[in-house]
């Protein structure tokens, strides 16, 4: 997989005082949404027919994420925190 980018969700997201009190983590959504704009840029995903989030993240951490096409209108992704995979998947193309 080839690097596409990388962010980070501040301290003062307002999904993070639901998720969780006292021990935020950034929902998956958000995720989702931050590592997809990066990959798709201007096109448009018709569907995620997989995706697994394999540790949390914390406000303030930096999510790298990485991308390869794999067939015909899918690219697979990684999301990554100091080397540790958070979160991978594959997005659908339309």
């Amino acid at each position: 997989m080839s690097p596409v980018g990388s962010f980070t969700v501040g301290k003062d997201h307002p999904s993070l005082p639901g998720h969780f009190p006292g021990r935020p983590i950034v929902p998956g959504v958000v995720l989702l949404d931050r590592a997809l704009r990066l990959i798709l840029g201007e096109r448009c995903a018709t569907g995620l027919p997989a995706v697994k989030f394999t540790a949390p993240v914390r406000p303030g951490q930096t999510v790298a994420v990485s991308a390869a096409p794999v067939g015909e209108g899918r690219i697979a992704f990684e999301c990554s925190v100091a080397g540790a995979v958070v979160a991978r998947g594959s997005v659908a193309l339309g």
